[in-house]
């Protein structure tokens, strides 16, 4: 039970404050065009929280269904408005201030995003080196000659500080199929250049990781298999202790830690016999791995951490940035995430990228609680792509979305005058079909991970 509350209420809380900021961007820009606010509603459905407030009587809703949320401003399309409150009615607005209110939307979950990575950018976070251990013979880094333990200096001469910046930086020039140049420091301490060719880079399967697809992973130093921390979980329960070193599974010897999580994770719901060493004696232990899903994949879990090898240490190193450079950090990141998403996006309309990698609430829920377990900034970090992902996501023209209507205002400027009703309707249905069929596909694709692994 604790351990679903590990994923629901990290999901919960990002979801209230994603369709928080964007509520409030459409209602502070309607109070300040003078529109009349009747609901502020978090949630959609039946009423379980309501109070009012305010010179309006403004309406404050928590409601059942809390995928989304809306803001209700008076309009003569939905009822009669008393002759005196005319000039407050959304509906007789001008085209650019319904614009600005609809668009104040998407554009607070970007600014949201903003804030969140300038925040992280000036506390600082401790994050994963840029040190490389290719994989494969035949993919792009092993074609570009990658070698084990280069440290990733620049990428197409952008300054990259982790790996994370590298992941980005990749995939954008891996969407875009275009030559990735690395430069490297290898391991001799001398400079190099390594040169991915991406021009037939395609994410057409789902669950695939694109860097791992073009041949790339972190280098880790061999771990030992001596256990440093146990949370609860099947470990702790069959009685393993801190300071084990675990010298067999199944009577076969191990010599690392990376074997132990392989053997684990691929025994979901099995039994497993391990041998310790503790105290200079040998002990035998059955430890049945959890079932869980992670990354889209079944896959078994115990519940230990691993003693770090001396120099460990030295994969992670803080990023950290000044007000000024941590604001621009902030804006080019939240620029190019949104980018990307519109690429990737386009991908999958042509067929470059399989339809299959679109998420629903379940893997949304997974990440939530993956990226709370590591840590407040990289939670605070999930809720900023998360942002980004909704803020581009709602100025997609399509009908029924802020996008869609955004579409109506801007044919309303160049037409002169507003599309008629039923052009409008029509588009409404259209667009509401396809968010219907775009959410259907999303939770299958969710139960599709969960079955299949």
């Amino acid at each position: 039970m604790m351990g679903l509350l590990g994923y629901v209420i990290p999901f919960a809380v990002a979801l209230g404050v994603l369709i928080l900021f964007h509520e409030l961007g459409h209602y502070l820009v309607a109070r300040w065009c003078g529109v009349k606010v009747l609901r502020f509603s978090l949630g959609f459905g039946r009423p379980l929280l309501m109070y009012r407030a305010g010179a309006d009587a403004t309406e404050w809703v928590l409601a059942a269904f809390p995928l989304g949320g809306y803001v209700k401003m008076l309009d003569e399309r939905e009822g009669e408005v008393a002759e005196a409150e005319l000039p407050r009615a959304f509906s007789r607005q001008s085209v650019w201030r319904r614009f600005a209110i609809v668009a104040a939307g998407p554009l607070a979950n970007l600014l949201l995003a903003v804030v969140i990575f300038w925040g992280v950018g000036m506390a600082g976070s401790q994050e994963l080196r840029p040190v490389l251990s290719p994989q494969g013979t035949d993919t792009p880094a092993a074609r570009a000659g990658v070698a084990q333990r280069d440290l990733v200096l620049t990428i197409n001469d952008e300054a990259v500080q982790s790996w994370k910046d590298l992941r980005w930086a990749i995939l954008r020039a891996a969407l875009n199929q275009r030559e990735v140049v690395l430069r490297v420091r290898t391991l001799e301490g001398n400079e190099a250049l390594r040169r991915l060719d991406l021009s037939d880079f395609s994410l057409d399967a789902a669950g695939v990781d694109p860097i791992a697809k073009i041949g790339l992973r972190p280098w880790f130093p061999p771990f030992p298999a001596i256990v440093d921390k146990l949370e609860e979980g099947a470990a702790a329960q069959a009685g393993l202790l801190v300071g084990d070193h675990i010298i067999a599974v199944d009577g076969e010897p191990v010599e690392s830690w990376g074997e132990v999580v392989e053997i684990v994770q691929a025994s979901a719901g099995q039994a497993r016999a391990f041998t310790v060493r503790r105290d200079g004696r040998e002990l035998n232990f059955t430890v049945t791995p959890a079932d869980v899903v992670e990354n889209d994949k079944h896959i078994g879990r115990i519940g230990v951490w691993p003693r770090k090898p001396e120099g460990a240490q030295d994969l992670f190193g803080e990023v950290r940035y000044g007000f000024g450079d941590a604001f621009t950090h902030a804006v080019r990141q939240t620029w190019e995430m949104s980018v990307v998403t519109v690429q990737a996006i386009g991908q999958m309309i042509v067929g470059k990228v399989s339809v299959k990698n679109i998420s629903g609430p379940i893997t949304i829920a997974d990440f939530a609680g993956q990226s709370a377990r590591l840590g407040f900034a990289h939670y605070l970090s999930y809720l900023a792509i998360i942002s980004i992902s909704l803020g581009v996501l709602n100025l997609f023209p399509v009908p029924v979305l802020d996008g869609g209507h955004l579409l109506y205002y801007a044919a309303e400027i160049v037409k002169g005058g507003p599309l008629p009703e039923r052009v409008q309707e029509i588009g409404q249905q259209i667009g509401l079909a396809l968010l219907l069929m775009l959410m259907v596909l999303a939770v299958y694709n969710d139960i599709n991970r969960l079955v299949s692994g």
